[in-house]
């Protein structure tokens, strides 16, 4: 869809503002043409002696209340138009949102989060701006430049008129070129811009690491050359808009000689009166807006087009992940991956082949495995933020995709090895799994996953902002927030994946108890842990291990630590490790 339709279907769904707003528009054109005849008029009265007392005052007043009138329209369009642009960057913005929501990794992956701030921020302001000055200025100065024309050529002299015209073309194949050079520029501005937020985002986000690496200065370096790059090309967009003036400029000082210059020599020749060459400059001089409103709508859609040529195809981008199903996961949901095979885009190898593996209702499933084993995708795969290459995931026989996203994300509760906090308070943070949770619930939770104490001694309690990204606090307490979020949810199933990684054992021990004494009174909660820690499975019901995707041992801990594979020798060595530790 282009910027044109984009526009024209939202006027004809805001039909009641824009209407509004033209027809005050129109009656501003309307009193704005009708003032220099009225005061061509006054002149001619005055110059005869025909204009005097009571009859002037009533001219300068009706030329009085014209002005307050158009005063008083113009406020009246400002808010009528205003609103109804603002409207469409709302919704905009709404879209993109929902339609970013519903996007998937695979989706991410490939874009910037600098470049998607840009585009709600920056390339909505320009296609609002598109909507609401663009759409004014045109209608405008097009509905004034014809009542203009009409007044010049029928209302005074079509001769003089004419001829004041001439130079006009000329004006008309300027802007022409002066467009495409505005569109291109603005392009490389709208794209400068974004490569700076992005680099503002992502050295923000990063901030300690570019600390400790002791890089402040050279990343201060970068970003002053990208915004010294986004400066140079918004600088060299605003230079190509500035040349319309010049052309208008040239044209209207063209155009106002040649009136003055054969208008004079029409009154010498008793063939046009001093008040009507009076107006016709007055109407001359009127045709300065129209001219600058034409360069300046020019200016607006060709910045308004290089937004929405980002933006189009971003909105119009499919799913990665299709959301057809209708089905409701059953509260005692048993889970199969069935020949599972998955590779991530241009991987050379799959991440997981043709992997078998149930997990019963009420059981508890360890996973473990030396890195890049494919832990962590097995358990992306069962959220179903990918979809399987091969094979499937069934619950309670039924593939996955038969059962809505929203459904199936309900009831898993997942805690992914990089816990995400928002900056909220460390209490709101936690009750994200059940925003009507009672404080008492909250601090249950807590104490669940170990970090009540931590919270206890913050120095607002739960009632702590944690900032961006649970920034003020460590990484093990970001973990245990994100626990505690997790063991607050209802939800059936529950994933940690390698959640306990930036804990100690003590602290490991201490939940894992907390999550054996939970389990024992939910039995209908199925748990999947994923762990370098062999500790932290070696009471599941069911443990594998995954090697290049594929199980190469499974059973219980007594059984594994029986055989000589690497989970024995694995465990082991952690063993021995926290032997080391004790001492």
């Amino acid at each position: 869809m282009t910027l044109t339709r984009m526009l024209a279907g939202f006027v004809r769904r805001r039909w009641r503002a824009y209407g509004s707003a033209a027809v005050m528009l129109a009656a501003i054109a309307l009193l704005t043409v009708w003032i220099p005849r009225q005061v061509g008029q006054v002149v001619d009265g005055l110059a005869a002696g025909r204009l005097q007392g009571p009859a002037l005052l009533q001219q300068l007043a009706l030329l009085a209340g014209a002005g307050l009138s158009i005063y008083l329209l113009r406020v009246g369009w400002r808010m009528a138009l205003f609103a109804a642009s603002y409207s469409l960057g709302r919704e905009l913005r709404t879209q993109l949102y929902a339609r970013l929501t519903l996007q998937g990794p695979a989706f991410f992956q490939a874009r910037r989060t600098g470049d998607l701030m840009a585009l709600a921020t920056n390339d909505i302001d320009a296609i609002e701006m598109a909507a609401g000055d663009a759409l004014l200025a045109a209608f405008d100065g097009s509905l004034t430049l014809l009542l203009v024309l009409a007044m010049m050529t029928l209302g005074v002299d079509w001769r003089l008129g004419l001829a004041a015209l001439l130079p006009f073309p000329l004006m008309a194949f300027a802007f022409w070129k002066i467009s495409d050079h505005v569109h291109l520029a603005w392009q490389s501005s709208l794209a400068r811009f974004s490569d700076m937020n992005q680099h503002v985002q992502e050295g923000l986000a990063g901030v300690r690491t570019v600390r400790a690496l002791g890089l402040v200065e050279r990343n201060a370096q970068q970003f002053s050359e990208r915004a010294a790059s986004a400066a140079e090309a918004s600088f060299r967009a605003q230079r190509w808009e500035a040349a319309y003036e010049p052309a208008v400029g040239m044209t209207l000082g063209l155009g106002m000689a040649i009136a003055l210059g054969f208008g004079g020599w029409l009154v010498a020749h008793s063939q046009l009166s001093i008040g009507q060459l009076t107006s016709f400059t007055m109407y001359l001089g009127q045709l300065i807006w129209p001219m600058f409103a034409a360069g300046w709508v020019l200016s607006l859609l060709e910045r308004g087009k290089a937004a929405w040529e980002r933006l189009s195809p971003l909105l119009d981008a499919p799913l990665t992940l299709e959301d057809h199903g209708t089905a409701t996961l059953p509260a005692r949901p048993a889970i199969r991956f069935e020949g599972l095979g998955f590779a991530y885009p241009e991987a050379a190898t799959p991440a997981l082949k043709a992997l078998t593996l149930a997990l019963h209702p009420g059981q508890t499933l360890g996973i473990v495995g030396p890195t890049g084993a494919g832990k962590s995708t097995l358990l992306r795969l069962l959220l179903r933020q990918f979809e399987p290459s091969q094979g499937q995931v069934l619950i309670d026989g039924r593939p996955l995709p038969e059962f809505a996203l929203a459904s199936l994300r309900t009831a898993i509760a997942w805690v992914p090895q990089e816990p995400f906090l928002f900056s909220a308070s460390v209490a709101e943070n936690i009750a994200l799994a059940r925003p009507g949770a009672s404080r008492a619930e909250i601090e249950q939770a807590a104490r669940l996953a170990a970090v009540d104490d931590d919270i206890r001694r913050l120095p607002q309690g739960y009632e702590t902002e944690v900032g961006e990204r649970g920034v003020t606090l460590s990484g093990g307490q970001r973990q245990r927030v994100a626990i505690a979020r997790a063991l607050l949810s209802e939800a059936p199933i529950l994933l940690l994946d390698d959640a306990l990684s930036a804990v100690d054992t003590g602290t490991e021990t201490q939940i894992l108890d907390h999550l054996r004494e939970l389990r024992a009174a939910r039995t209908e909660r199925s748990v999947v842990i994923v762990s370098h820690r062999l500790s932290a499975v070696m009471e599941a019901d069911h443990i594998v291990v995954l090697r290049g995707g594929c199980i190469v041992e499974q059973g219980r801990h007594e059984e594994l630590v029986e055989q000589a594979g690497w989970y024995a020798q694995q465990w082991r060595y952690q063993q021995l490790e926290a032997s080391i530790e004790a001492l």
